[in-house]
């Protein structure tokens, strides 16, 4: 039955070539698209699954409410760890983590020699237990103990075998690894995970090393309840049957009594709630993402990635029920005599659908190869975790045949009912045009097309939408300068001083350079400080819990061109003394008037707790990307120089194709080589470290052009499909109008006005829909643009254009054919 199936497929898939070749195509694509954006959510909705009893894992996070405003913290203090363990029942397992940052990492080698590599964010302090609730590969000793005594590290292979390249494993156990001046003994190698996982951790430094270092006990605050960072973590995996919402409490009550708030008035303003958040979250939860672990992912984002699949396979489906549809009538005859000699509806269904199955099955052989080319296109925007060869595991390879029937269905359902209903009597007295062009079936397929017009039309709005924000977000004046500036972050050192100020003296002297700024990092950044400011006048007192500090010396302001309003500039006598404040803080302050501001005194910004003065306000400028508002800042110069370690260098304007740039940062490459000969050179101009701001909204833009333009081709064979089932519906019509007078330009029109129509509905139903998916995703900025009008006219009249385009050959050969052929058929 099969073999005769597929005879008679071949058969009409030779006979109707170009039609064949076109389901085929529009099919491959609308798979392809799926298929790439099925890998992409598999991927990220695998993180951390391969770990035993996941479900049981959780992570101690802190919701924070103070002075009104709300924050989120992965970090907690780090004696609830052993708080925790001691005091609370139905945990199973505690396991803090400590992140170091760690400048360099030494290790030795032969004849007493070391080797010297950069430090890393992914180095942390944890004890066993964390072996034992998250799933390694032991390669090389104890899995019970190494990380039982202090000064004892673990390292993943991958790590073991970048520090002892020539060296087995067994043989790298008992060998020093020194992190900046932490000395410390390898006690056993894990296999570095081969599954997702945000724990991309890779050195792992024994827990007691911090209670018996006295300098790093102090630096990370182990016995401090009232000093929360983000690398302080904590995980606990709860014992079978036990209910999170109860050891939670139990948590709860251990931080409040050993941290109980210092005034009643701090109890009243300031909230403070612990919650356990599941494992599973952590990969798509932005509220508590840390550097330690990688970006998270939005579900959000995910869920939309799969509806613009789904839109895509159902206009590939729509475009071959189109198609299929309009060379019905070729198939009449056919349908008819097989009918008459006996064969059954549900005979030929089958037929119809195994002819659909195994057109699907070529494009799925086709779209596995288009995947291949849009995973190497889209290679800068899909997770560097998803590569072709995940084409080939076993779950993409089972997914394929779900996909390729669940495809069949959609596409091959409705022309195998309504080909298979042919009459055979309507066949003989040639009324089969008149059977199939009934006004229920007309109106599907008119529907089909208006949605795929609609869908065409969404992505078309959303893709100008998303460019004319990008670039509004990129030419925004910012407040600040940003174009030609350098930025070059020094390493920490015992001479670091010393050795900027030589780069300092030096980089002032090259006539490409036009101002040079010692500070932390420039106005508007990934990472800031963030700190606690109090104003007392006697009378009323103002805390501002978050104002962004900055700093830098006195050509700070100068080089970002950052206007002041009132007041001076800073200057190196104002360390611990004085600071500048922006707008935005002065009017938290209470001072409409930024001159009113000047003189008064502020607390929290200096390392000795004394009061600094304002000394200057400056106009405000964005600190962060336009997703977020202006915050109150402060622009200081630190009393520790150690705190200052971003140069940031002014260049002239370049010539047109000149090369002053390219000999600066050169002639600078030098100058540092001097001054630090083992740490390679490294600079970034400033307008890219913007633009990397916005990456997600950019690829959301490649990906949003891509989807309409696969979505207006699948819409055009669709079309071609319209036009060609029109044509042979209204011959007769057409012959008839030419032989009463009728001119070629009267029948175009006459034939495109439905086509117009069509579209003008399409564009009626998907404006609001536009316009609110536009106004929702704007509101994920604090400043954006307006949606304009003409986005909405311009995606209308390209949609036309296309299709008026893509519709008028056929269009135009039906008004041209000589009208005799059409007529003497009867």
């Amino acid at each position: 039955m099969i073999k005769h199936h597929f005879k008679i497929a071949f058969r009409v898939f030779w006979k109707h070539k170009l039609f064949t070749l076109v389901n085929i195509f529009g099919l491959s694509i609308g798979i392809s698209a799926f298929l790439v954006i099925y890998m992409v959510v598999h991927y990220d909705f695998t993180f951390d699954k391969f770990h035993n009893d996941s479900d049981r894992i959780y992570r101690v996070v802190m919701d924070i409410s103070s002075q009104g405003q709300k924050k989120h913290s992965s970090g907690v203090p780090v004696p609830l760890a052993k708080a925790v363990k001691e005091q609370s029942t139905g945990i199973q397992a505690t396991v803090p983590l400590l992140t170091l940052s760690p400048d360099f990492v030494y290790v030795e080698g032969n004849k007493n020699a070391r080797r010297r590599f950069k430090g890393g964010a992914r180095i942390t302090l944890t004890d066993q237990q964390y072996f034992k609730i998250f799933n390694y590969t032991w390669l090389a000793g104890s899995s019970q103990h190494a990380l039982d005594a202090p000064n004892q590290v673990v390292l993943t292979s991958k790590q073991a075998m970048l520090y002892f390249p020539s060296l087995p494993f067994q043989d790298i156990i008992g060998k020093i690894v020194t992190y900046d001046t932490l000395s410390t003994t390898v006690s056993g190698i894990v296999q570095t995970p081969a599954k997702n996982t945000d724990f991309a951790f890779h050195d792992f430094i024994s827990f007691g090393t911090a209670t018996t270092n006295k300098p790093l006990a102090a630096g990370l605050k182990i016995d401090t309840w009232n000093s929360i960072f983000s690398g302080s973590q904590l995980f606990v995996k709860l014992m079978p049957g036990v209910s999170a919402t109860g050891v939670v409490k139990q948590i709860s009550i251990i931080y409040r009594k050993s941290n109980p708030p210092q005034s009643a008035k701090q109890e009243l303003t300031n909230t403070t709630n612990l919650i356990l958040q599941r494992l599973d979250d952590i990969h798509f939860n932005r509220d508590y993402s840390i550097f330690d672990f990688s970006s998270p992912t939005s579900k959000t984002t995910l869920y939309g990635l799969l509806t613009i699949a789904g839109f895509l396979l159902s206009l590939a489906c729509i475009n071959y029920i189109n198609l299929t549809t309009a060379q019905a009538s070729q198939r009449a005859n056919e349908i008819g005599i097989r009918k008459s000699m006996g064969c059954s509806r549900l005979q030929l269904i089958v037929q119809f659908l195994s002819e659909t199955f195994f057109i699907t099955f070529f494009a799925v052989i086709i779209s596995m190869l288009l995947a291949l080319g849009i995973l190497k296109l889209f290679a800068d925007f899909i997770p560097p975790g998803i590569h072709a060869d995940l084409l080939y595991q076993e779950d993409v390879i089972m997914f394929l045949p779900i996909l390729a029937i669940a495809v069949s269905v959609l596409a091959g359902f409705y022309p195998a009912i309504l080909l298979s209903s042919y009459k055979p009597i309507s066949v003989l007295k040639n009324q089969v045009r008149s059977e199939s062009g009934k006004t229920r079936n007309g109106w599907l397929r008119k529907s089909l097309t208006v949605s795929q017009f609609i869908v065409g039309l969404f992505f078309l709005m959303a893709t100008i939408l998303v460019s004319k924000q990008i670039y509004y977000v990129l030419h925004k004046d910012l407040g600040f300068k940003k174009d030609a500036i350098l930025i070059i972050r020094t390493p920490k050192n015992i001479n670091m001083v010393s050795r900027n100020k030589i780069l300092l003296n030096d980089f002032r002297l090259m006539p490409q350079i036009t101002l040079v700024s010692l500070g932390d990092e420039p106005p508007s950044s990934f990472t800031y400080n963030r700190m606690r400011g109090v104003y007392d006048d006697g009378k009323k007192q103002i805390i501002t819990e978050e104002v962004i500090c900055e700093a830098g010396d006195e050509n700070f302001i100068k080089l970002y061109q950052i206007k002041l309003l009132a007041g001076r500039n800073i200057q190196e006598s104002d360390s611990g003394k004085a600071i500048i404040v922006n707008n935005t803080y002065a009017k938290a302050l209470g001072f409409v008037n930024p001159y009113d501001a000047i003189g008064k005194q502020l607390t929290g910004f200096s390392g000795s707790g004394k009061s600094v003065n304002i000394i200057g306000v400056v106009a405000d400028y964005n600190q962060r990307s336009l997703h977020s508002p202006i915050y109150p800042s402060a622009i200081l110069w630190p009393q520790r120089k150690i705190d200052m370690r971003t140069i940031h260098v002014g260049l002239k304007p370049a010539t047109a194709g000149g090369n002053e740039w390219k000999t600066a940062i050169a002639e600078m490459g030098k100058t540092w080589k001097k001054v630090y000969p083992d740490d390679d050179f490294d600079c970034q101009f400033y307008d890219e470290t913007i633009a990397k701001f916005y990456d997600e909204e950019q690829q959301a833009s490649t990906l949003l052009r891509w989807a309409t333009g696969f979505s207006i081709l699948i819409s055009c064979l669709g079309l071609l499909g319209l036009a060609v089932y029109t044509m042979n519906q209204r011959k007769k019509e057409i012959g008839i109008r030419k032989a009463f007078g009728a001119t070629v330009a009267q029948i175009v029109i006459l034939l495109s006005t439905e086509l117009i129509l069509l579209i003008l509905l399409a564009f009626i139903i998907v404006t609001p829909i536009a316009w609110y998916a536009m106004h929702h995703w704007l509101e994920n900025f604090a400043d954006h643009t307006a949606i304009s009008w003409w986005i909405f006219v311009l995606s209308g009249m390209g949609m036309v254009l296309v299709a008026i385009l893509t519709s008028g050959f056929e269009t135009a050969k039906a008004a041209l054919a000589n009208p005799t052929k059409s007529l003497r058929s009867e």
